[in-house]
């Protein structure tokens, strides 16, 4: 048989296995359709061009025109890079705001990346006690509000953390022995100082424990217990590290009825190639492949479509692509300490490709 025609034959078995996924009787649509852009500034005060059709665009009016409403920018401290920053941030909500778009803004509480592996202090809190960090917490997420709040561009929606699993602000804030009382210290002072800014503004809690319901239920149960109050349950999902579509449509479930709050997916991505445009080696490598799913352009838009597929169908509201705009651009670097001496390890995750141009069967679907 053809390696064209399995190919063929597999894609067709698993969209039919998608499309019987339980559903709603009447799935509500996605409301929240978003991108995160955070490295999108740095990549135009470098120069780059962002083309659909062939024609030099607004990259915000390629993402929009695609179906995006929701722009993700995080924020850091203090940055060696000087990029992603209250002053960059703020620069970029008005930007985003103009399009008539709507803002979610991603609070690490640190000057580099916050992630599962790594919740690093930003250095002017590195000393500081419990109780001065649940100061440092209020203050900071405060400050940054009010201060996009006072500009005219309030956001819709706030992240205390980013994929906090185990907690944040290592070690005060990691949750050690199931002990969620130094964690829960800290969010409750980002909710409190954001609904402080602006009531209406929506408090999510991120985590990337989408791959296994048990540590779903341990993390979001814990802080339940703890007495955090939040409104968006915020998850990762990234196929090749979270697993089946099946197993995330049952994640999304349990926790929209365990919690009775919304469910966003928060980051997911897939690579439209296996090459690697620059000298940094792709995060993702192009072989890395789901659901027999091609690293192609049409491989991506089906891998996103299906991921939003699955949301909708399991009563998820929001799905996030992570980073679409990041193509590679010398001086665009991933290390905030080294912007222009490293390189982009997203590139074949973009939607765009190494000239700009845009994926044009990229969709994001109400």
């Amino acid at each position: 048989m053809k390696s064209s025609l399995r190919a063929l034959i597999a894609t067709a078995v698993l969209a039919a296995t998608v499309a019987l996924t339980p559903a709603p009787a009447q799935a509500a649509p996605l409301t929240m359709l978003g991108a995160d852009v955070s490295s999108l500034q740095r990549s135009l005060d470098l120069g780059a061009k962002y083309y659909r059709n062939g024609a030099a665009t607004d990259p915000y009016d390629i993402l929009k025109g695609a179906g995006a409403n929701y722009m993700r920018l995080r924020v850091w401290n203090n940055p060696a890079s000087g990029y992603n920053n209250k002053a960059k941030v703020l620069q970029q909500a008005r930007a985003i705001k103009a399009k008539g778009l709507k803002l979610l803004i991603d609070f690490h509480y640190s000057d580099t990346w916050a992630d599962p592996g790594k919740q690093y202090p930003p250095a002017a809190w590195a000393s500081h006690s419990l109780t001065q960090l649940q100061t440092d917490v209020y203050n900071y997420t405060y400050d940054v509000c009010t201060a996009l709040k006072a500009q005219g561009t309030t956001p819709d929606s706030v992240q205390i953390g980013n994929e906090i699993n185990v907690g944040m602000l290592w070690p005060r804030g990691q949750v050690v022995n199931s002990n969620f009382g130094p964690l829960a210290s800290l969010l409750k002072q980002g909710y409190n100082a954001t609904k402080a800014c602006n009531s209406s503004t929506q408090v999510m809690i991120h985590t990337a424990n989408s791959d296994s319901l048990t540590n779903a239920r341990w993390f979001y149960d814990g802080i339940r217990a703890a007495g955090v109050q939040w409104d968006v349950t915020a998850l990762s999902y990234y196929c090749m590290w979270h697993g089946t579509l099946a197993n995330l449509y049952n994640v999304i479930t349990d926790m929209r009825t365990r919690y009775g709050k919304p469910v966003v997916i928060a980051e997911t991505a897939y690579q439209f190639t296996s090459a690697d445009a620059d000298s940094e080696k792709n995060s993702i490598p192009g072989t890395v492949l789901c659901d027999n799913i091609p690293s192609s352009w049409a491989g991506q838009a089906q891998q996103f479509s299906w991921v939003q597929n699955t949301a909708r169908n399991a009563g998820a509201i929001g799905v996030f692509y992570w980073e679409p705009t990041w193509y590679a651009i010398k001086g665009n670097g991933w290390d905030p300490a080294n912007i222009n001496g490293t390189g982009d390890g997203w590139d074949n995750m973009a939607v765009f490709d190494w000239t700009g141009n845009v994926n044009p069967n990229i969709r994001w679907t109400p």
